[in-house]
Parts: structure tokens; sequence; C-alpha cells
């Protein structure tokens, strides 16, 4: 079957709660979508830092951050993957930061949400292949940290043909990931109210993960507050997961000296 990840809706700030999730057979309730955030402004180029003999080869940066946006946000890295950007970029001193904004359509209506899983994945390979020594950074919000969970996971989920996905990453790839930021990851109790497979972060990569979700969050708690999924900046989250990031970055060895 198709891996169909369901509408992760982009709240306005002043949405009321709605009545507590049905249990009810039958087909999933739909997820309201209300206006996107306002489009965040494109990341500035990253800065090359002096070559040394401990610097990354020509063209590749100390550290290359993967950000996948949440739903409904315009191509790019969406407000709160910029917010993130941003924070890390000021924590990281004079490390050069480049970013990827994961391409897929983030859209409410998307069995196209995979191609953010191959997307990610491949970029992800490719980044450690050409620039070894790069620490990569793996973000996401929303349905977009729900990509990130799958690209992480070394397991195909219960129910999806492995001719329909990407094969798992090489265990390896793991060495060259120093974090990974989540922010409003969809819950099992809201993958599961929409029939989908639950976001289950790959072992080797559980302990470089930060999960951080706003009480109440509809989307990421027992809750259903549908503004909390709004808040990830002003409630400081995305500072958390920034400077996790960081710390994480800060703490790990050249992912080549990890090799074998």
């Amino acid at each position: 079957m198709n891996l169909v990840l369901a509408s992760l809706a982009m709240p306005s700030a002043v949405a009321q709660p709605p009545a507590p999730a049905p249990n009810l057979p039958g087909p999933p309730p739909a997820v309201p979508v209300p206006p996107p955030l306002p489009a965040a402004p494109e990341a500035p180029p990253a800065v090359a830092a002096p070559l040394d003999a401990a610097a990354p080869p020509p063209g590749c940066p100390d550290v290359q951050v993967l950000f996948a946006r949440g739903t409904t946000e315009p191509p790019g890295l969406g407000a709160m993957g910029q917010a993130f950007v941003d924070d890390l970029k000021a924590r990281v001193g004079p490390r050069s930061v480049a970013v990827y904004p994961v391409d897929y359509p983030a859209s409410p209506d998307f069995p196209t949400a995979l191609q953010g899983v191959v997307d990610a994945s491949t970029q992800v390979q490719k980044t450690a292949a050409a620039c070894p020594d790069t620490h990569m950074v793996l973000g996401g919000y929303s349905q977009g940290a729900a990509v990130m969970g799958f690209v992480t996971t070394e397991l195909i989920p219960d129910g999806v043909s492995a001719s329909e996905v990407p094969q798992p990453m090489p265990p390896d790839i793991a060495n060259h990931v120093a974090a990974v930021a989540l922010l409003g990851t969809p819950s099992d109790r809201f993958m599961n109210v929409i029939q989908q497979p639950e976001v289950k972060i790959g072992s080797l990569y559980q302990p470089k993960t930060i999960e951080l979700c706003v009480p109440d969050d509809f989307v990421c708690s027992p809750g259903n507050d549908i503004g909390a999924h709004a808040r990830y900046i002003s409630d400081g989250l995305v500072g958390q997961a920034a400077d996790f990031a960081a710390s994480k970055i800060a703490a790990s060895p050249k992912p080549t000296s990890q090799a074998g």
C-alpha cells in the first residue's frame, strides 16, 4: 500500500479547541486546515570557514541542516525551519552552516508525502559520501517531523510494501548525523486515528534525537488545542531544539573517525 501520511494542519493562533478526537468506527475524521503560517524569508547562503588542516573538503560545510516544513507551508524551510536554522547558526560559532529544505509537497491531501522521505534520505546519503566530515542535523515540523522520523527508521512500517518506499539507510550513515530535532511529531494516537503508520525513530538515531511538543498540541499530545501547534517559536521550543543540536555538534567527533 502507499505510505500516506495524513494532513497535519497549520492552525491559526486564535483557533478554539475542538471536541476530543472521536473513538467511533468508520472513516477517520477530517483534519481542519487553518491558514498557513507566513512564509519565512530565504536562509542566507552559508559562509565558508577558512581552510585549515581540520577543515572539510572545499565546498563542504561544517554543518549541513536538512529540514522538512509542515503542511501547507510554502516551499522552503517554513517559518519553524527558518527560526531553527537562525537559532542554530547563532549557537555554533564560526562553523559554516549550509541548509537544504526537503523537497516535497507538504500538501493537506498528500499521498505524495513519500516524496519527502525519498528526497531527504537521498540527500543525507549524498552528503555523507561527498562531505564525510560534515555534521548533519535533520529537522522537521509537523508533517515534516513525520517525514524525518521515517527517514531514520531501520524498519519498513507494518502494512507497507517494501517496493513502495525507500530502503532504510545503511547503518554507517548514522555516524554522519549529529542531531535530529523534531517539532510537533504526530503522536501514535494521531496516526492511528487517521489510519497511518506510527512514526518510529531508528535505534541508531534515538540517542541524538529530541522531540518537542507544546502542551495540549492536538498533533503530538493527548490534548486537543489546535492553536498550540503554531506556538513552537513563541513558547521557546525552537530555541530548545537549536540548543540540543548545537550541543550534539560540539560533542560529536568527526564522522570519519567513527567509521568501522
